[in-house]
């Protein structure tokens, strides 16, 4: 078994008020085009003509060799945080995934990388949750390796 961890509520929030992203900057203000743009935080996409913020994320507390940092989207307009057990929207709208375990010292366990069928997803997860060396998983565009959600043990 195992949960959806979308971005925390409060990290959100301090985005959409112009904090400062991963690298320093001020989040981008773009309109979205519909599908292909994620939000992180309420899971769904952004809709066509809708505002959207646009920023680089790093999903670690740290800086280190495996802290991936990227660009995601997320609603301009302060939106719901996701909470559910079931695959999001935004993971239904590519044909496949990059799925990553982690370890408690939030580095990638080696061999549960895996570009993986969206169908297939559910099945990936528990086969690299169960091994006892992954405390958590990162799911991520195969096409651009974007950060999409975490998925914990539930």
């Amino acid at each position: 078994m195992f949960k959806i961890t979308a971005l925390p509520t409060d990290e959100v929030r301090a985005l959409q008020g112009g904090h400062p992203d991963a690298y320093g900057a001020a989040p981008e203000r773009a309109v979205s085009t519909g599908g292909g743009n994620p939000c992180r935080h309420c899971l769904q996409n952004i809709p066509e003509g809708e505002e959207m913020l646009i920023l680089a994320h790093r999903p670690f507390l740290e800086t280190h060799p495996y802290a991936e940092t990227g660009p995601i989207f997320l609603c301009a307009a302060p939106c719901e945080r996701y909470h559910g057990a079931e695959m999001p929207e935004i993971l239904t709208t590519s044909p496949d995934y990059l799925i990553k375990g982690y370890g408690q010292d939030d580095r990638i366990v080696y061999g549960t990388g895996a570009i993986t069928p969206t169908d297939q997803i559910d099945a990936k997860v528990s086969d690299i949750f169960a091994r006892p060396d992954v405390a958590y998983i990162h799911i991520r565009s195969a096409r651009n390796n974007c950060y999409q959600v975490r998925i914990d043990r539930a």
